[in-house]
């Protein structure tokens, strides 16, 4: 992947942004600083990674940019490299971890309102095989509330 991604622009209208593209009062900004005492596995100033509080499968990590942008409603094709950089992130930690399958894992985003953080959060899950009854249901493929980073890219790409 080419090492320039676009940095994405902060979310519309957030009083609680700094010049530096962090959102006082996000919960994600807050980690990807170090302010929550959450082990980040993967840093590198362009986005983060740290494992989901509530793991939906064995495997559950988030990747989220290290600055504040918005959930994937207010994406625009301008994002595509970041968001592709969000699921090659994904990947390294899942190969880091011993995860080779990558035909049992799952990449994904909540779809607005069915996201409680609105910092843009990929999820990460592996094996899906390994799932439980509700984080099927929770991470569920074509559903209203959860879109595959593929679906997600396809429909940047379309933009005009």
């Amino acid at each position: 992947m080419a090492s320039a991604v676009n940095t994405p622009t902060p979310e519309i209208g957030t009083t609680n942004q700094t010049d530096d593209g962090y959102d006082k009062k996000c919960i994600f900004c807050k980690i990807v600083k170090g302010e929550m005492g959450t082990e980040l596995l993967h840093n590198d100033g362009t986005v983060s990674c740290f494992r989901d509080i509530h793991p939906g499968a064995p495997h559950h990590y988030l990747v989220v940019p290290s600055k504040h942008v918005g959930n994937c409603k207010s994406l625009g094709k301008e994002h595509v490299p970041l968001v592709e950089k969000l699921v090659e992130t994904g990947k390294e930690i899942l190969q880091k971890n011993d995860v080779t399958d990558l035909n049992d894992v799952r990449f994904g985003f909540h779809w607005p309102p069915f996201c409680f953080v609105t910092h843009l959060h990929l999820h990460v899950l592996a094996p899906v095989s390994q799932m439980g009854f509700m984080s099927r249901l929770i991470y569920r493929l074509n559903s209203y509330w959860f879109v595959t980073a593929d679906q997600l890219l396809q429909r940047l790409n379309s933009m005009s």
